[in-house]
């Protein structure tokens, strides 16, 4: 049971760390709760950052909470203050300003942060940028308002790289895409996915390009503007003013390691949330945990995931055992598409696509595991994301054949009655 004097310090401010703040007043932490974050801006949602965050005319992020709200639930903001020691033996931490705060309990919600590409020249290229923050946002635009080409290379072709693509053809870019690999979204979904997202790219003006490894970037002069030039190991290179990297994130797990937890891709977690040191939670990207239903062990970047894991953490730091069991789910914007996904479709065995008849560009890929479903991915179809939740998380058997069958309405009536 917590008392008055008690503190728990959350270190980071995204969707994890502030939901986990406010749950714990939820949960009657009595104590104090001081919530840190490197990032000087109030916290901010993340998902718009490459969607419409890009496109606007405005610099304004969209707040995860008003300040009245931290101030009502007496939630103490350090924001701008970096973590740089964590002693958890004497149970404390130092900020950059070597301030020292105590906890009680501690809360690692450090999230993630992009990969940088071991590739010749790229640290040195003004022009190039990641895209995990508002700051980030606020950096591309600056340079692609002052680009004269607006010609932009993005080297990268998963969600993130794409929903970039997106944003900034709708504002004029001339947009090129490089991938690594024999086709795009190659790690997280089947070919049928990116066939529909390549063709839906082409077909708005984004040049998509498949087995192409960046081997060097170099800045250069094309016709007096200053431009970076981005060299394959095919020998083919492509300009831009404007460059994005976009190639993935790894989890922060510095002070973690620090505070001798274990680790593995990422801070490993019991299903409560509490990690290999009693006082110290991890919640979010960050945060390696067993998948109940999947009986696997995931590290999950999503906002459903930090959200409904903050409750959890919550919960258990405050004294009300809970597990955490939940079913993934995502989504990506890119035009008029919205891609819903459910579930995790690794190790599946088959999968089955039904396109809709006479509704274009509504599409399902359902994944299994020989009798199990795994996974949905629906295009524009949000049927199908919910039927395939609900069959899911009631480990349903579908009647694949009903299921193929596109003159058959998607309905209840695929799952097999037991």
């Amino acid at each position: 049971m917590c008392t008055s004097k008690d503190i728990c310090v959350i270190i980071g401010a995204s969707h994890a760390g502030v939901n986990t703040a406010f749950n714990l007043r939820k949960e009657k932490w009595l104590g104090k709760i001081i919530l840190i974050d490197a990032d000087p801006e109030l916290p901010y949602h993340r998902p718009p950052l490459s969607k419409t965050y890009l496109t606007a005319n405005t610099s304004t992020t969209n707040l995860l909470k008003p300040i009245e709200s931290y101030k009502k639930d007496n939630i103490t903001l350090l924001l701008g203050k970096k973590v740089t020691r964590l002693d958890a033996v004497n149970r404390c931490l130092f900020l950059d300003n070597e301030t020292k705060i105590d906890y009680t309990k501690l809360v690692l919600a450090t999230g993630a942060k992009p990969i940088i590409p071991t590739i010749e020249g790229l640290k040195e290229t003004a022009s190039y940028f990641c895209l995990r923050t508002a700051a980030d946002i606020v950096a591309i635009k600056e340079s692609y308002n002052a680009s004269k080409t607006k010609k932009v290379v993005i080297i990268g072709g998963g969600y993130i790289g794409l929903e970039t693509a997106a944003s900034l053809k709708k504002i004029g870019a001339e947009v090129v895409v490089l991938e690594r690999e024999s086709r795009i979204l190659k790690r997280v979904a089947t070919a049928v996915i990116s066939d529909f997202f390549r063709d839906l790219h082409t077909q708005n003006g984004v040049q998509i390009l498949e087995n192409k490894e960046v081997s060097k970037v170099e800045n250069t002069l094309e016709n007096g503007v200053k431009v970076t030039k981005v060299h394959c190991t095919d020998a083919s290179y492509f300009t831009a003013e404007v460059l994005i990297v976009g190639v993935g994130v790894i989890p922060n797990t510095e002070l973690a390691k620090q505070a001798g937890l274990k680790l593995k891709n990422g801070i490993s977690v019991a299903n409560t949330g509490e990690t290999s040191n009693l006082n110290i939670y991890a919640v979010g990207d960050c945060a390696y945990h067993y998948n109940l239903h999947y009986k696997t062990y995931v590290r999950l970047e999503s906002v459903q995931n930090a959200v409904d894991q903050s409750k959890i953490i919550a919960a258990n730091i405050c004294g009300n055992p809970l597990i955490y069991n939940t079913i993934p789910w995502f989504w990506s914007d890119q035009y008029n598409v919205k891609l819903q996904i459910v579930g995790l479709a690794e190790n599946y065995t088959d999968y089955i696509v039904r396109e809709e008849q006479d509704k274009e560009n509504v599409i399902s890929v359902w994944y299994f595991n020989n009798d199990e479903l795994l996974a949905v991915n629906a295009i524009n179809h949000t049927k199908a994301y919910v039927f395939g939740t609900k069959f899911i998380k009631e480990s349903k058997k579908i009647a694949k054949e009903k299921l193929a069958d596109t003159s058959i309405p998607l309905s209840k009536d695929i799952a097999v009655v037991n």
